[in-house]
């Protein structure tokens, strides 16, 4: 389609819509997040706690609550991805062979569902209350 208005030609270009374009934004988006997220995470473990009273109680004392274990699910789920995506566009620049490519994406994409997976369910199933109890006892 196009129109002419004087000396100028106006035209309309349709971008299509593809998984590079959507891994760029993502990369971006979930960078930010993970800036605010790493960093919240730092200050809650190192700063406003002493790195030498981090220990097994103090995770049980955190993951007490779901407002802990869905912040660590929103660390885990973002890191691992922004990861594992930096890692695709990398090996994507170095390998030629679109078939190793494509193995290669496919690979990842099941390592990235099972990664999440499996430590989302260690992290919402964790049950601290043998650590809380056994910590109360030594007390």
């Amino acid at each position: 389609m196009t129109a002419t208005t004087g000396n100028i030609t106006h035209r309309k270009v349709a971008v299509p819509s593809n998984l590079e374009r959507r891994a760029f934004l993502f990369m971006r988006l979930s960078g930010a997040l993970l800036l605010i997220l790493a960093v919240g995470h730092m200050l809650i473990q190192h700063v406003l706690n002493s790195s030498q009273n981090l220990s097994l109680q103090f995770v049980a004392l955190q993951w007490n609550t779901w407002v802990w274990k869905v912040y660590d699910m929103f660390l885990l789920f973002f890191a691992v991805t922004h990861g594992v995506n930096g890692l695709r566009n990398v090996l994507e620049d170095y390998i030629q062979n679109r078939t190793v490519v494509t193995w290669i994406n496919r690979f990842l994409v099941v390592f990235v569902i099972a990664t999440v997976i499996w430590a989302g369910i260690a992290i919402a199933l964790f049950d601290p209350s043998p650590i809380l109890d056994a910590a109360q006892s030594t007390q």
